[in-house]
């Protein structure tokens, strides 16, 4: 199995949901001053959205930076994304975005820092799409 690449802003939901997945992991810095993470290994990345009502916004600046990237855009294969129910259509979108930019499927959606149910699904789920 192949490592994730994630994004965790202050609040660390998306921190605490790596954590609980036991996967290997890197981090992207929040700082945009931070040296930029270059990865050498196909990824899937994992991100929280960052969006009102209306979506903008939802892919944070030191992802799209990281993704900027075309050695680290070269190896990422699939996109997991969090959200909050509360904002319904746009309820995790920053994964639509980036499956799309990317070109790359949109593996797991869920809701802040996950439930186990949600661990499990992922590291089932990934466990499956490394295999394939």
């Amino acid at each position: 199995m192949s490592m994730l690449v994630y994004f965790s802003s202050g609040t660390q939901n998306t921190h605490r949901f790596i954590t609980k997945t036991e996967l290997p992991a890197q981090r992207i810095s929040c700082s945009m001053k931070a040296d930029l993470l270059q990865v050498t290994q196909p990824f899937v990345l994992v991100l929280a959205t960052y969006a009102g009502g209306d979506g903008r916004g939802a892919v944070p600046k030191p992802v799209i930076r990281f993704l900027n990237d075309s050695t680290n855009r070269s190896l990422i294969r699939g996109v997991i994304a969090s959200g909050n129910r509360n904002f319904g259509t746009t309820f995790g979108i920053a994964g639509d975005v980036i499956s799309e930019k990317c070109q790359v499927p949109f593996l797991y959606r869920y809701e802040l820092a996950g439930t186990e149910d949600d661990v499990m699904n992922v590291r089932t789920g990934l466990k499956k799409f490394w295999a394939a």
